[in-house]
């Protein structure tokens, strides 16, 4: 069965079904239908389905043009129909891994894409889960499903493997086809028929022991950058208090050519990945009695970033006599990162909100995400900079450094600048009403 398998891989004669058509999902379908596979993805919305399938990507990294090339050949489509599984050959699940408001893994979605094509899974099929999650879902919520429900043995008639995304937004230079692909298998065969999909269409892959080492590697990454990021937040925050410049001494740290790694302070972290995954690490670390101190408090000083920025637009605002009750305020960049439209977990989103908490006006300008839905269920649109905006405004809180903005500019018109990113500064832009975080 195997190799039956891995031979029509190697043909690209095998059908792939991709359950979870958003960032992750469909640059991987169209990698996939770009290397000669037939795909089809699956997804709940039907409004992506249809923009799927009338070749209008709604993924900023797949642009348009190249999906409706491969719409038009035949090579992908779309459908909110699990059936679709029954056809396929190999299953890669994409579907997102939020947590729910007690910060505990919300694997919800995971689950009902098992239930979705539980019905139609059989003999001879390889299925990857792609989503992040803790160590041991793949064999607790799949493979264990797999046997007891349909009676098919892992690793002998069905294969099951942990392959984790490693999607950046908007990155120009690493993208799903040229990122080292890890994966992992339930069993060595499950891993084998896995690693020979994803070696026919991406350039790297690296194996790893199991679908649970493969869980943790995606974990493990996610939580340096989160502890390092909480590091150098904290560092911010003592430089703010001996009055140094924790700017300049990044920069000159990072002269060393040797054990450093730069790391920069920001109003908060954002995506999906970065301020989530590490607590699914260290809520499964605590199931073994095991307690991840620098997990807890990096997550602790990161999601307290927003609140050290209100208090310090607030001081810079009472220095000019400015109560922050009724003040004007303008939130420059609502994305998570720069030059993208994602708004996930964007620190931006909870600075407006305890701006409006605290009696501001708060509007915010973002070239790229251009509305988000508030707490109270309203569209609130991006307000367009025109000249003489900044001048109505009593402070401007540059919150996501998008290459779109002018920065001379903005620095001639606005009254204030709080700068939680040094953009100005990088770009050679200064005057006294920029003031860094």
């Amino acid at each position: 069965m195997q190799d039956v398998l891995i031979g029509k891989i190697n043909c690209k004669d095998a059908k792939i079904v991709v359950i979870g058509m958003g960032y992750v999902g469909l640059p991987l379908a169209v990698e996939l239908a770009q290397s000669g596979f037939t795909v089809v993805g699956v997804d709940i919305s039907e409004r992506a389905v249809a923009r799927i399938n009338a070749g209008d990507s709604h993924v900023g990294d797949v642009s348009s043009e190249r999906l409706g090339r491969l719409v038009r050949a035949g090579k992908l489509r779309a459908t909110t129909d699990y059936a679709a599984v029954a056809e396929a050959d190999a299953i890669s699940i994409c579907v997102p891994t939020p947590l729910t408001k007690t910060k505990d893994p919300d694997i919800s979605y995971i689950t009902a894409a098992v239930d979705g094509l539980l019905p139609y899974v059989h003999v001879g099929q390889l299925i990857v889960l792609e989503s992040t999650t803790y160590p041991g879902t793949t064999e607790e919520l799949i493979a264990e499903r797999f046997e007891k429900e349909k009676g098919l043995k892992v690793g002998e008639n069905v294969f099951v493997a942990f392959s984790p995304e490693r999607v950046d937004p908007g990155n120009p230079t690493w993208n799903t086809k040229n990122t080292p692909k890890v994966v992992g298998g339930v069993t060595p065969a499950c891993a084998e028929v896995a690693r020979s999909l994803y070696a026919t269409a991406l350039d790297k892959v690296h194996m790893v022991g199991s679908a649970r080492e493969a869980e943790t590697v995606k974990l493990l990454e996610n939580t340096f950058r989160a502890v390092n990021i909480g590091l150098v937040n904290e560092f911010m925050l003592m430089c703010d208090r001996l009055e140094i410049d924790v700017w300049n001494v990044i920069d000159a740290a990072s002269t060393k050519p040797f054990g450093f790694m730069p790391f920069y302070p920001g109003p908060g972290i954002g995506g999906h990945c970065i301020p989530l995954d590490p607590l699914y690490l260290s809520w499964k670390a605590k199931a073994v009695d095991f307690y991840n101190r620098f997990i807890e408090l990096a997550t602790d000083i990161n999601g307290n970033m927003p609140r050290f920025v209100l208090q310090r637009l607030a001081d810079l605002l009472n220095d000019r006599e400015k109560p922050l009750k009724g003040s004007r305020i303008l939130i420059l960049g609502m994305a998570y990162k720069a030059n993208i439209a994602d708004l996930r977990e964007s620190p931006g989103l909870e600075l407006y909100r305890l701006l409006r908490q605290k009696g501001c006006w708060v509007e915010f300008h973002d070239p790229h995400a251009t509305s988000f839905v508030s707490l109270l269920g309203k569209t609130v649109l991006s307000t367009p900079l025109e000249s003489g905006v900044l001048e109505t405004f009593d402070a401007a809180l540059l919150v996501t450094d998008h290459q779109a903005f002018d920065y001379a500019g903005i620095a001639q018109e606005a009254r204030l600048v709080l700068d939680c990113r040094n953009a100005f500064a990088k770009r050679g832009v200064s005057g006294p009403n920029i003031v860094k975080l």
